[in-house]
């Protein structure tokens, strides 16, 4: 077997990366890939965390572009992973993955409510844990939640795993000419407003030396590369 270059990781999943080819919603077939791979980097013996968003469902900062109280939007936003966390979690338990579903806001009915110290037992144990509900607080993004989560849980490294292989110096969706950057310092991204993660969790994540790998979920085992220590996407360090 393989050597891990990562033992525990947190991986931040975009809620869009879920809509496969739609534009709104949880697309089966690209929640069941996702299982699928977690599974592998498992089977790896890595301990796998992770954060998952909710733009496929709820945007909160979109919807208060709009008029609604940005309070409110938030707390939807929250919702939305919870339901994003639900359907991972048994997508992963159909393939005999044991996993646990934290949320920052108590739904007991529902789920765990974040206690660190049992997430780290539920990752020693072998068990995915999702955290899901944002950090429970408005104004934080999903982003923050994974840098935030990241450090208290002891991660090695955060696997951003989105649509674009790697961070560009524009979108390449829209610029064809725009230029991929195989490693960035925090101090870069800062300084150069790249759309990575929003500047509370870079400088989160600068304070505490936790590397961010960018890399595209489209093709097919990059989560599995990264854990193994292949150059995949985009590296951000210090």
């Amino acid at each position: 077997m393989k050597r891990t270059r990562y033992k525990r990781i947190l991986l931040k999943i975009s809620g869009e990366v879920l809509t496969g080819a739609g534009d709104y919603g949880i697309d089966p077939a690209v929640i069941q890939q996702i299982a699928q791979e977690i599974k592998e980097v498992k089977t790896l013996g890595a301990e796998v965390a992770i954060v998952i968003g909710g733009g496929n469902i709820f945007r909160g900062i979109a919807a208060s572009s709009k008029g609604m109280d940005r309070a409110s939007a938030d707390y939807m936003g929250m919702l939305a992973t919870v339901m994003n966390g639900i359907a991972l979690q048994d997508a992963l338990e159909k393939i005999d993955v044991p996993t646990r579903v934290q949320t920052a806001i108590e739904m007991r009915e529902v789920a765990e409510p974040y206690i660190r110290r049992r997430a780290i037992r539920h990752l020693e144990k072998g068990r995915v844990v999702i955290f899901a509900g944002g950090t429970g607080n408005p104004y934080f993004t999903t982003d923050t939640t994974a840098s935030l989560r990241a450090m208290e849980i002891g991660a090695e490294v955060i696997l951003k795993a989105t649509k674009v292989d790697g961070v560009y110096d524009s979108d390449p969706l829209l610029n064809k000419r725009a230029q991929k950057y195989e490693e960035l310092t925090y101090l870069d991204v800062l300084r150069k407003q790249l759309r990575v993660m929003d500047a509370t969790a870079i400088s989160l994540c600068m304070d505490h030396q936790i590397p961010i790998i960018v890399f595209s979920l489209k093709k097919r085992g990059n989560i599995k590369r990264v854990v193994l220590g292949d150059k995949v996407g985009t590296k951000v360090r210090g």
